[in-house]
């Protein structure tokens, strides 16, 4: 059996897997509270270690879901399959209408629907069977989430204290929650089959900040969408404490040499370069098409977010043709979800409907080129997939010549540039192309390259 201390490392070390750094102090502080809190009521041991061994916000849901594997313990639970599926519809349908816990329910419903494999034929044994599993995905789609949610804010509504709106945002909330608690009893089901630390790496959902952009589903997104500001307002610290420093002046090494003579070689007088006033402009050229559309509008957003950092900010979408969307986007206000499929239909981004960068980028040289300039940053964003047509390197050439820096963001891995119709290879001849799968990159990249 694991030791407590055995068990508490291999939890942080888990966590550090899941980009939760917790340090030796706070560690130390965490075995302190397993000691005082014990593990008798695991809900508060849970808020004891969040108070320990997390930092910032958004870690809260990878840090549930490893609690639940290592804290919870893992034994399977005796509910068996229901032998009327419809009637454990109701009776959840009832349970969500009062507000009441879903755990047994949830417990009940992945044994009737969650099963497959063979699964559920080895519930009372452990086992290694690699080809059984639990899944919340085929639960929940049996039971069909989005007419439960439906009847359920229907029945609320016979107590007159929701208008349609309020029961309606009600309602999806308590079948999320019931979904979570499906999820959790799956998770838990899979490591009894799996192990703890194979579901631990491999079936713990990452955080908003480590979710691929072109994996994120909507739920995904959403989440992503809300950390947009507090991003910027970081990004935008970072970009003003830069500018600051180099409206100061840099020291010209070569002059301090010559004017250090007068004083036996001392420099005792620096001598600084000119001194750079005013602030930069921003041009972003985005992939709006179908396959990047999450990267293309979450970057788009941040970037309006940002655009107090900037003397103009112009954007432009494409997916055959290209055509300047910054109209599309009221300063001041975050852009509506779902705006990149208005784009798509209304901003004459589109002629055929297939990606093709060469004629993108030859129609950014002959219709707007004049928005390039010498204090200008090209934002290029997309996955350089030309559906092997010509990627036209001579008009990115034009472009990144013409611009004061020109940078190409990329949602894929590094490693598929190469594959397939990805021009990305040729296109990095030209112009450095940085990899931003996700929030946490995506930051990093615009934080370290955006001029100040």
């Amino acid at each position: 059996m694991t030791s407590p201390t055995d068990q508490l490392v291999g939890f942080v070390s888990l966590l550090r897997e899941h980009g939760i750094f917790a340090g030796p102090s706070e560690t130390v502080d965490a075995a302190q509270a397993i000691v005082v809190l014990g593990h008798d009521d695991p809900e508060r041991l849970r808020s004891g270690l969040a108070a320990c061994l997390l930092r910032r916000n958004g870690q809260r849901s990878v840090f549930d879901q490893l609690f639940d594997l290592y804290f919870r313990g893992v034994s399977l639970p005796p509910a068996q399959p229901s032998d009327d599926p419809e009637s454990l519809r109701e009776r959840l349908i009832a349970t969500l209408v009062q507000g009441s816990d879903t755990a047994e329910l949830a417990r009940e419903a992945l044994n009737t629907f969650g099963a497959y494999g063979g699964a559920g034929e080895t519930a009372g044994r452990v086992t290694q069977a690699s080809g059984a599993g639990w899944s919340s995905y085929l639960t929940m789609k049996s039971l069909r989430p989005d007419e439960i949610s439906e009847q359920v804010a229907e029945t609320m509504g016979g107590t007159g204290q929701f208008d349609t709106a309020v029961r309606t945002i009600e309602a999806r909330r308590r079948v999320d929650r019931f979904r979570t608690d499906v999820q959790t009893e799956a998770r838990l089901r899979s490591a009894q089959l799996r192990g703890t630390d194979y579901i631990a790496r491999r079936g713990v959902e990452n955080a908003a900040d480590r979710t691929d952009f072109l994996g994120a589903r909507e739920q995904d997104l959403a989440e992503m969408r809300r950390l947009v500001h507090p991003l910027a307002r970081k990004l935008a610290t970072r970009l003003a404490v830069r500018r600051k420093k180099a409206v100061r002046g840099r020291i010209d090494l070569r002059r301090t040499l010559r004017r250090s003579m007068a004083t036996g070689g001392v420099p005792v007088d620096p001598v600084l370069r000119a001194r750079r006033h005013g602030r930069p402009d921003l041009v972003v050229l985005a992939d709006v098409s179908g396959s990047v559309t999450g990267f293309a509008e979450f970057t788009l957003q941040l970037v309006q977010a940002l655009q107090d950092q900037f003397s103009r900010v112009r954007s432009f979408g494409f997916v055959d043709t290209c055509a300047e969307i910054t109209h599309h986007f009221t300063p001041g206000e975050p852009p509506r979800p779902g705006f990149a499929q208005d784009i798509v239909r209304e901003g004459g981004v589109a002629r055929f409907g297939s990606s093709n960068y060469g004629e993108v980028l030859q129609g950014f040289v002959d219709q707007y080129l004049d928005a390039v300039g010498p204090r200008t940053c090209v934002l290029i964003l997309g996955d350089a997939r030309t559906n092997r047509t010509d990627p036209n390197l001579a008009a990115l050439e034009t472009i990144t010549q013409r611009s004061k820096a020109t940078y190409w963001l990329n949602p894929e891995p590094s490693s598929s540039w190469s594959t397939g119709d990805s021009a990305a290879d040729a296109y990095t001849e030209v112009v450095t192309m940085h990899e931003c799968r996700n929030v946490r990159q995506l930051a990093e990249v615009i934080g370290r390259l955006l001029p100040a």
